[in-house]
C-alpha cells in the first residue's frame, strides 16, 4: 500500500497526502514570511514571534487537512496565519457588562439634539434677515475666524469700521434672538 501512495505521489504531485510534505523544509521556507507578516500586523515582534508559533502549531495539528490540488502550502499557512491574527486582535478588544455603560459619560439625549438643531434654525432665520454686508462680515469674523484688521483689508473698510459693523450685528441678533423667547 505504501508502495502504491508513493507511485501516485510521483505521477500525480498536487494528489499527494500532506502527511508526505517535508514539514522541516516546509518550516524553514515558510517562518521568515509568516513572522513578517505578523510584524506588519502586530507591531511587536514577541507577539509576531508567538503568533508565528501558534500558526504553525495550527498548521501541524491540522495537516492531514490540506490538500495539494486546493492551494499551495503557503497559501494555506497564510490562511491560518490570518485567522491567527483575527483571533488575537478579538482577543485584544475590551468586553466590559452592560451595566458598566451606566457609569459612560451619555452624550447628548435626543432632546438635547432637538434643542440644538432649533437653535441653528433660529439663528440661520435671524441671519437670513441681516443685510448681506453684516452677513459676509460675521461669516469672516466667525466662520472663517479672521481678525477686524484682516477683514478691514480683504473689503477695504477701516479697522473700527469693521468692529462697530460686527458690534451692532450681534447686538441686533440678541435683540432679535430676546423677541423669539417672549
Amino acid at each position: 500500500m505504501a508502495t502504491q501512495s508513493a507511485a501516485i505521489s510521483r505521477l500525480l504531485p498536487w494528489v499527494a497526502p500532506a502527511t508526505d510534505a517535508d514539514w522541516d523544509a516546509l518550516y524553514a521556507e515558510q517562518l521568515p514570511r509568516v513572522c513578517n507578516y505578523f510584524r506588519f500586523r502586530v507591531g511587536n515582534d514577541a507577539v509576531a514571534e508567538d503568533l508565528t508559533s501558534v500558526t504553525f502549531v495550527k498548521a501541524w495539528q491540522a495537516r492531514g487537512r490540506y490538500r495539494r490540488n486546493l492551494s499551495r502550502f503557503s497559501t494555506w499557512l497564510l490562511v491560518i496565519a490570518r485567522n491567527v491574527a483575527t483571533d488575537h486582535f478579538r482577543r485584544q478588544r475590551p468586553h466590559a457588562p452592560l451595566e458598566a455603560a451606566e457609569q459612560l459619560p451619555s452624550g447628548s439625549t435626543p432632546a438635547d439634539e432637538h434643542e440644538r438643531r432649533a437653535g441653528l434654525a433660529r439663528l440661520s432665520d435671524l441671519l437670513a434677515g441681516l443685510p448681506e454686508r453684516e452677513r459676509d462680515l460675521l461669516a469672516l469674523k466667525y466662520g472663517a475666524g479672521l481678525t477686524n484688521r484682516a477683514i478691514a483689508r480683504h473689503l477695504g473698510l477701516s479697522e473700527s469700521n469693521v468692529g462697530t459693523i460686527v458690534h451692532r450685528t450681534i447686538e441686533t441678533l440678541r435683540a432679535g434672538w430676546k423677541e423669539g423667547d417672549s
